[in-house]
């Protein structure tokens, strides 16, 4: 009995001590739990931005599982995403502990990284318009900015936007362009039929086809050509929400007119009203926003700097329309030249009448400036009777006026003009403020030695007359005589106009001798 008795304490024992055997390696080897060694820290306690995020066994898992969280975050938007982030992991050594899955420990972290966004740089569209630069928040709106400004101008549908890729350009960049969907369908018809049965039969006959000519009803009326006339370059980008631009208020930055400020300095012979007429602005306008000007009776100084505004689209848009209109229209004056006259004296021979015809023009406008005109076809509906003038050819002792009318806008002699490209502070002319277009007359006869494009001076003459004398005529809009040609005082020999170094239309005429500049007012009328 007592011999069972201490087996029985001893399986007994033995017993416990599987027990906590079976125990002690359930536990060590539970999922869940890290086991219990003694090399250090082996239970890690991540933190995210101040918040606890999950627990881990594996510190070196902890940076990579991060990265995984930002992404997802990131992917879950189009847009460019910048967090602040702040993490931080405490260590501690223990027998055993509960740990995260690894996708809960992500999915915690995206939750913090989403309230943590420090700023979120929108997919946006950055225009540059020559040096202007505006930011849009889509390729449509950069389509309906652009579009915008050529449908000012009248398109009737006919023309649109085109933005194409520059494969020139390292980076995507796109240009803009203006089509006309209808002319490329008409222009691919003409191309294969001339290459096609036409190109055939004019290469067996050697015979040169020419259009037939257009009859007015044929001419297609309204705008041909439409474009930028700045260049357009549009580029991805990401911005800030602050630095895009709605819209419409992008259209009216750029496609409506905007007072630029610009600055006027008054020259010699300047008054108010001419300056008004100059920039075309009114003069209550430049009292109003000069401070120095009290009314429009103020006197004005030389060298004094008026503030003036000129209203100008940022983007500007060219076109070219077809016109027709019925027209009132003279003939160009004949003359009968009279050898035993001075060229002063002349006599009306035959009175003019007005002619009338129908015309079908190319007008080219840059905004709704008309900067050109073409005539494509003319009908004289009644003939217009010439203005008949006998002349004098005899050259006088004396000099004429080049033109007829003017007013004088600069005198001769020393003048300040610092803002004027290509002007000289000496000047050693007149100049006379005349209509474009104005019939400019040889101021004596002699001979041509320049005609054309001389630098500053844009289109000019020179010509040489007796004596070691010579006349200029400078800023012409159309050279009528070549070099060699003998001209007659009196006889046209140009077009005033606005070349060169020039701030509006006029004429600059010259009076040298024996190569010295001389005032022209001591040898002509005013």
């Amino acid at each position: 009995m007592k011999k069972q008795k201490m087996n029985y304490k001893k399986y007994k024992f033995t017993y416990i001590k599987c027990t906590v055997l079976v125990l002690f390696l359930g536990i060590l080897f539970l999922k869940g739990y890290t086991p219990f060694e003694e090399t250090g820290e082996n239970f890690f306690h991540i933190v995210v931005n101040g918040q606890d995020v999950g627990t881990l066994g594996d510190k070196s898992q902890v940076d990579e599982l991060l990265r995984l969280a930002r992404r997802n975050v990131a992917a879950s938007s189009d847009d460019l995403l910048f967090f602040e982030t702040e993490m931080n992991v405490v260590g501690e050594e223990v027998l055993w502990g509960e740990v995260d899955k690894e996708e809960d420990v992500i999915r915690r972290m995206e939750e913090v990284l989403r309230t943590s966004v420090r700023r979120t740089m929108h997919h946006s569209y950055t225009v540059k318009i020559n040096e202007y630069i505006i930011h849009l928040a889509c390729i449509e709106d950069v389509s309906r900015l652009l579009q915008a400004a050529i449908d000012k101008y009248g398109n009737d549908g006919t023309f649109a936007v085109e933005l194409t890729g520059d494969t020139q350009r390292e980076f995507g960049v796109l240009t803009a362009s203006v089509q006309n969907a209808s002319l490329q369908e008409e222009e691919g018809l003409d191309t294969y039929t001339e290459a096609g049965v036409q190109r055939v039969f004019s290469g067996l006959t050697g015979e040169i086809v020419q259009e037939e000519e257009k009859e007015f009803e044929d001419y297609d009326l309204g705008i041909q050509t439409m474009d930028f006339f700045e260049e357009v370059e549009i580029a991805e980008a990401y911005l800030p929400e602050s630095q895009l631009i709605p819209v419409e208020e992008a259209i009216n930055l750029v496609v409506m007119e905007q007072e630029t400020p610009s600055i006027y300095e008054v020259e010699s012979g300047d008054t108010l009203s001419e300056i008004a007429i100059k920039v075309n602005i009114p003069m209550d306008v430049i009292v109003e926003m000069n401070d120095s000007l009290e009314s429009i009776d103020s006197t004005l100084q030389i060298g004094q700097q008026l503030l003036i505004t000129v209203p100008e689209p940022e983007l500007s848009v060219t076109r070219t329309e077809q016109q027709y209109y019925d027209e009132i229209y003279d003939a160009e004056i004949q003359y009968i030249d009279n050898d035993n006259w001075y060229t002063t004296e002349t006599v009306v021979r035959q009175q003019p009448s007005a002619g009338f015809r129908k015309v079908v023009v190319n007008v080219s406008y840059l905004n709704d400036k008309e900067v050109g005109r073409v005539i494509l076809k003319e009908e004289v509906v009644q003939e217009a009777v010439p203005k008949i003038v006998e002349r004098g050819t005899k050259i006088p002792p004396n000099f004429i006026k080049p033109i007829s009318g003017g007013r004088i806008t600069s005198y001769f002699g020393y003048r300040d003009r610092p803002n004027v490209a290509g002007a000289t502070s000496n000047h050693q002319a007149i100049d006379w403020a005349t209509p474009m277009g104005t019939s400019v007359v040889a101021s004596c006869g002699g001979t041509v030695v320049k005609a054309g494009w001389v630098g500053s001076y844009g289109y000019a003459i020179y010509i040489d007359h007796e004596g070691g004398r010579q006349t200029r005529y400078a800023h012409l809009s159309k050279v009528q005589v070549s070099v060699g040609q003998k001209v007659k005082q009196g006889e046209r020999i140009a077009l005033s106009g606005s070349t060169g170094a020039s701030t509006g239309p006029h004429v600059h005429f010259e009076i040298r001798i024996n190569g010295t500049p001389v005032d022209p007012l001591n040898y002509v009328p005013r």
